[in-house]
């Protein structure tokens, strides 16, 4: 083989740094949903001080550059709290609490989005909060949120991109080691690009079928 050709090798490894990324993309948004809606459950009931805290971490990670907080869970967690942090790990904890500061965003937006006069007249009816909240706000801020959250889930998966940098072997580092080996920029990256593309239309096919699923279910339907 003559250095810098292709071999039948480089599509294991573009296989191998696609695993990777969806992986991540997997892990950080299962996690990212868990906490955005905790949060904005806190958020619902309104608990005094946990709400402001919980309102204050998802604006400052919102509205921070995703790359600069890989570099300060990376580099500064481990000086900050004396352990030691994988680059994995990194990824993870970043991406995550990063999604959730979204989820957060749209879960709130989707629960406002209910009209006070149901929830009324959920407690006239004798409904708790926690029964208000499951039967009457939750199915309808769930049609509602759909749309953001898929259009959300396309982002994040362009997003772990960036966990190559701090040496995460996923599909774009993958790419920048063809390209450095084959020095066909053009042939790599677009390859890469390709890859990315064909999981979010996935991504998008899927969450498309759900909402509309989701969309019938909540239709008013007469009586």
């Amino acid at each position: 083989m003559q250095y810098g050709s292709f071999t039948w090798y480089d599509l294991v490894l573009l296989g191998q740094g696609l695993s990777v990324s969806v992986l991540v993309f997997l892990a950080t948004s299962a996690i990212g949903l868990v906490l955005g809606i905790a949060w904005a459950t806190v958020r619902f009931y309104r608990i005094p001080v946990l709400m402001q805290l919980v309102t204050l971490v998802a604006e400052t990670l919102k509205n921070s550059p995703v790359l600069v907080q890989l570099f300060l869970v990376f580099f500064g967690l481990p000086v900050l709290a004396q352990i030691n942090v994988t680059p994995v790990q990194a990824a993870v904890i970043t991406l995550s609490g990063n999604t959730a500061a979204f989820i957060y965003v749209i879960a709130v937006s989707a629960i406002e989005s209910v009209g006070r006069d149901q929830i009324e007249a959920a407690r006239v009816f004798g409904l708790s909060r926690w029964q208000t909240l499951r039967r009457v706000v939750s199915p309808q801020a769930t049609a509602f949120a759909i749309g953001p959250l898929i259009g959300l889930a396309v982002n994040q998966l362009q997003v772990t991109s960036l966990v190559s940098v701090i040496g995460v072997v996923d599909l774009t580092k993958i790419g920048n080691i063809l390209n450095l080996r084959t020095l066909e920029p053009f042939i790599v990256w677009t390859a890469v690009g390709v890859l990315y593309y064909l999981c979010a239309k996935l991504i998008a096919r899927l969450g498309g079928k759900l909402e509309a699923r989701l969309r019938v279910h909540s239709d008013w339907k007469g009586l």
